[in-house]
């Protein structure tokens, strides 16, 4: 029986906990900062703030604790927002210890450093003398479905061809599967930059432009991500998989989608602090990430037109309709 803590009690964190316990065979903990949501599970065993409706069994043990939650853990998934990353990495490196394998399941680029999230922690254990192997968990996967044990599929990545197997060994089962994938890059930047097209897509649908103008999009889209994906060094076939294509595919069309409903909102004229508000605490990864995404995109010469008029909305307020219009008027080029 492996020892697993799931740090993060959002619906994504809590999904996972669901799947791994359904699977069996497992310690599971999930740790989360929140006192109030630990002891909303405790008392109804639901995580109503965050994923209602799926009771979450007592096999799975809750606590608020992280000396208690990492130390014994024999692999730590970290499903935090992405902003949160570095900070939370600070607070849980003295528990951390040699063996471990680290699981990070969150999409995002830092703000600033524009560095992928296995990079800030890489840099923060690096800082403090350790070196635990890191893989990253992504792919086409809304939480509400995991939850529920619908069919799904996604990847595993890493650069530790052994921690990665050990991680599809560990989560795979009856309604989960993984598939590993040694280009982090390509499956970190894919997981990151599909939530800034989400939004887009969003704004296609909010401005009822039809579903030629959201075909044309997340083409394009893919497009965009690979190209700096690419640059940074992935590799484009995985861009063309689960955590590129695949997760871009599911962000940009399923009704689930947080990045997606935001754009939706925004094409339907309301205010982005409005929009932001009514997410109630959830977090839409895309808002932040557009403009971390511009950043690396500058950083290596590359062009990312769709992102600049996600930008161009979230930041200056910016007409969704002139946005779209500008997309279309751009200078022919071949495809």
């Amino acid at each position: 029986m492996s020892s697993i803590t799931i740090m993060g009690g959002g619906a994504w964190g809590t999904a996972i906990a669901l799947s791994l316990a359904r699977r069996g065979g497992h310690d599971l903990t999930l740790w989360t900062h929140s006192g109030g949501v630990a002891q909303s599970i405790l008392a109804s065993r639901e995580n109503t703030g965050f994923l209602p409706g799926f009771a979450i069994p007592e096999s799975i043990a809750v606590t608020t604790d992280p000396e208690s939650a990492i130390s014994s853990a024999e692999i730590l998934v970290s499903v935090m927002p992405s902003h949160h990353v570095r900070a939370s990495y600070e607070r849980f490196a003295p528990y951390l210890r040699p063996g471990q394998i680290l699981v990070s399941a969150t999409k995002g680029i830092e703000d600033g450093s524009y560095l992928r999230v296995s990079q800030i922690i890489a840099e923060v254990l690096a800082s403090r003398g350790l070196d635990l192997p890191c893989t990253v968990l992504s792919g086409p996967s809304f939480a509400q479905e995991v939850a529920s044990g619908s069919p799904t599929a996604i990847t595993i990545a890493s650069s530790d061809q052994l921690a990665a197997a050990r991680i599809q060994r560990e989560f795979s089962s009856s309604t989960l599967r993984l598939y590993t994938n040694d280009d982090v890059i390509g499956v970190e930047l894919g997981g990151a930059l599909k939530n800034v097209i989400a939004i887009a897509a969003g704004v296609v649908a909010g401005l009822e432009l039809g579903y030629n103008s959201t075909a044309a999009l997340i083409t394009r889209g893919i497009a965009e991500v690979t190209r700096l994906a690419v640059a940074c060094g992935g590799r484009r076939e995985t861009l063309a998989g689960l955590s590129g294509l695949g997760d871009l595919v599911l962000t940009c069309t399923g009704a689930l989608s947080r990045n997606r409903w935001v754009g939706i909102e925004l094409g339907k004229g309301h205010p982005l602090p409005a929009v932001l508000q009514a997410l109630q605490g959830k977090v839409a990864e895309g808002v932040r990430t557009t403009t971390a995404a511009l950043g690396l995109a500058a950083k290596h010469g590359v062009e990312l037109p769709i992102a600049e008029q996600v930008a161009a909305i979230l930041q200056h307020g910016k007409s969704p309709v002139q946005a779209m219009q500008e997309l279309m008027v751009r200078p022919g080029r071949e495809e």
